[in-house]
């Protein structure tokens, strides 16, 4: 008897969702209402310039390469990417500049050079942070936290016997100030909490191990571009057999006697015994599953942050930039009040810039770059663009030295709206709910529905949460609870 899976929407988790059930033997169709698969992670021009939409940071490669090592596949055939010795480039209000290795004892060394701390207290804390990605990365990443059984080893209790040591109940920023010391070293540190949409005062510092997986098992820049991922990921599924419908938007969830039955477009019904939404869960309930509510402990989570970006193609390239700069704000708690609490832009925003031309001589005219500059904002709100990039320019004009309002010779803005319109993230909150707590961060919404056998959720929205790794993971879960 075949069985039949569909897929709603085609970013990276309902890509390799697909896969992982067209491994497992399932007829699978994918309805993505855009023109192309990829979500968030696909890619564009303006003139002669490419730029990725969405993400730019790329850790953690291995989870892409076992979806080919799954299939059968080389990797290698489909996908390459390169490992980067540096980090990020840092800019501080006051002038001061710092260029981060990726390894950590090269960063350890240099750090110690540039803030008033030693490398011994560097080592130390990603040593701190190591443990406790160790004692309860597999748990809060790997496995379905929703089910009973993931807590019924040793392992699990004894990771949960040491909630206090792996850091659940203070913040981020407490544990860097107490560990770093050093002002501006803790900000950058207390920055990882913005790779989930969180602030660092707020989000528990458990999450402080996000900087081990950059540090400790590297930063990765793929050959072509982010959107390449989506690419490699798109034609794997095609291999594998994998149906494609583009520019079909999914109206209803069917289901009957609480059994998923398939899905509704239009007046046109698909029948599956499984359904996979990657959908942001929050309008899948809304949109697709009008008669039934959301569980009421995720409906009002805090949205994470969302974002304003400028692309811009500049007709200069400015040696200071690397892949990934950061421009900091100067009162850096100030700006996670104004987007979490007054919910606004601060008028001195945190700028973060991708500059794929710095890898990718083809992505920009020679002489020339493609920046990717994004501003962290609150999710859905009325924002007075001109001003923002007013501010911006200024910004990057004083700590870079060029006279950049007049080298923007295309351009391209992208508001909270526009990610909510394009993506379906729920007011444009890039990684759904927030991580300003230890329950927000871990107790997200399941990879499967407690009211309908059959139906199975993937994605940034849900468990473990935002970014490619983690989608790539929700993928995983949700497809091996299938099997169950």
């Amino acid at each position: 008897m075949t069985r039949k899976a569909v897929v709603i929407g085609s970013g990276i988790g309902g890509l390799s969702s697909a896969i992982r059930l067209a491994v497992k033997g399932y007829e699978v169709e994918v309805f993505e209402k855009n023109q192309e698969p990829g979500g968030k992670l696909v890619e564009f021009k303006l003139g002669p310039y490419r730029f990725d939409f969405g993400p730019s940071l790329f850790t953690m490669p291995q989870y892409v390469d076992e979806l080919f090592a799954i299939a059968g596949r080389n990797p290698k055939d489909y996908f390459r990417y390169k490992s980067l010795d540096e980090a990020c480039r840092y800019f501080y209000p006051d002038g001061l500049e710092f260029i981060a290795p990726t390894d950590p004892q090269k960063f350890a060394e240099k750090a110690s050079e540039i803030f008033d701390v030693s490398e011994k207290q560097i080592t130390k804390y990603f040593d701190y942070n190591e443990k406790i990605l160790k004692k309860s990365g597999h748990i809060f990443l790997n496995e379905p936290v929703h089910k009973l059984k993931t807590f019924l080893n040793s392992k699990a209790l004894n990771a949960a016997a040491q909630s206090y040591v792996i850091e659940l109940f203070r913040s981020m920023n407490t544990a860097n100030k107490k560990a770093l010391k050093d002002p501006k070293l803790v900000k950058l540190f207390n920055r990882y909490a913005t790779y989930n949409g969180s602030s660092p005062f707020q989000a528990p510092a458990i999450l402080n191990s996000i900087s081990v997986l950059e540090h400790l098992h590297g930063t990765y820049y793929p050959t072509g571009g982010m959107s390449s991922i989506t690419q490699a990921l798109y034609q794997l599924a095609l291999s594998l057999q994998v149906k494609f419908t583009f520019n079909e938007k999914v109206d209803e969830i069917l289901y009957e006697k609480s059994i998923v039955k398939g899905i509704r477009i239009g007046d046109k019904q698909v029948d599956a015994n499984v359904v996979v939404s990657n959908m942001d869960v929050g309008l899948a309930y809304n949109q697709l599953l009008p008669k039934m509510n959301p569980p009421s402990f995720y409906a009002n989570r805090e949205k994470s942050s969302s974002a304003v970006i400028f692309y811009w193609g500049v007709r200069t390239q400015v040696k200071k930039l690397g892949l990934h700069n950061i421009f900091f704000a100067q009162d850096y708690s100030e700006e996670f009040e104004d987007i979490f609490n007054r919910k606004q832009i601060h008028a001195d925003p945190t700028i973060y810039i991708n500059n794929t031309s710095f890898y990718d001589s083809g992505d920009a005219p020679e002489g020339c770059s493609n920046w990717f500059v994004m501003v962290n904002a609150p999710a859905v709100r009325n924002i007075n663009i001109d001003a923002l990039r007013n501010n911006v320019i200024l910004k990057l004009e004083r700590l870079l030295k060029i006279d950049l309002a007049d080298l923007i010779e295309e351009e391209r803005v992208v508001t909270p709206q526009i990610i909510e319109s394009q993506t379906l993230s729920h007011q444009g909150a890039l990684y759904g709910s927030s991580s300003n707590s230890w329950i927000n961060a871990f107790i997200r919404h399941p990879n499967f529905s407690g009211k309908l056998k059959g139906l199975y959720f993937v994605g940034g929205s849900v468990h473990p949460g935002g970014g490619i790794p983690l989608c790539l993971l929700s993928a995983k879960i949700a497809t091996e609870l299938i099997d169950e």
